[in-house]
Parts: structure tokens; C-alpha cells; sequence
């Protein structure tokens, strides 16, 4: 079991250019293994693991359709990075503003 944080887990997951590639086929709706290959400078096995990775950090779900399974974004998988994006952004907003203020006081 990993000590990883949501978010750290998801950023460990689009840290390979693959992965992200693979996010970015998947933004247009769900694909098999196969399709997602297709488009890909790697083979089918190598997508299968990539795609692994990703539904570990919650940010792929698939489901079987017949013989094939059917990859998609898992939207709430995205809720650890969209969080750690605005609480990033309001902490350096708020040192922005302690800062701006400060000056403004030591100019007073």
C-alpha cells in the first residue's frame, strides 16, 4: 500500500508522456486497449500496463463490453489534482497579497 496522497498519485500517473497521451484519447470517450495502441508509439502490452497505472490513481475506470473492455476518464479521479491546483493558486494569491500589503504599509 502506497503512502502517496491522492494527488500525489495522480501526478505520478502524468508524469509518463504515454499516460498522458492515453488521457488525452480518452477525453473524446471511451476506447479499447486495441484503438488506444493503434494511436500510440507503443504496443497493446505496454498500453494494458499503462492503463493500469492510471486506474490505480483513479483517473481511468473501465468496463467489459462482450469480449472488450472499454476504457474511459473516471471524472472524480481528477477531483485530488483540481484540488491541489486551487489550494496551490489560493496560497500564492494570499503570500501575493500579504506581500503587496506589506510594501504598502513599509511605503506608509
Amino acid at each position: 500500500m502506497s503512502n502517496q496522497s491522492p494527488a500525489e498519485a495522480v501526478f505520478d500517473a502524468l508524469g509518463d508522456q504515454t499516460r498522458r497521451l492515453i488521457v488525452e484519447r480518452l477525453r473524446h470517450g471511451p476506447l479499447p486497449v486495441g484503438e488506444l495502441a493503434s494511436a500510440l508509439p507503443v504496443g497493446r502490452p505496454a498500453v494494458s500496463k499503462h492503463l493500469r497505472v492510471l486506474e490505480g490513481a483513479g483517473l481511468v475506470e473501465h468496463r467489459s463490453v462482450g469480449t472488450r473492455n472499454l476504457y474511459a476518464l473516471a471524472p472524480e479521479g481528477f477531483t485530488a489534482l483540481q484540488q491541489w491546483l486551487v489550494q496551490t493558486w489560493d496560497e500564492a494569491l494570499g503570500a501575493y497579497a500579504a506581500r503587496v500589503t506589506a510594501r504598502v504599509e513599509e511605503s506608509s
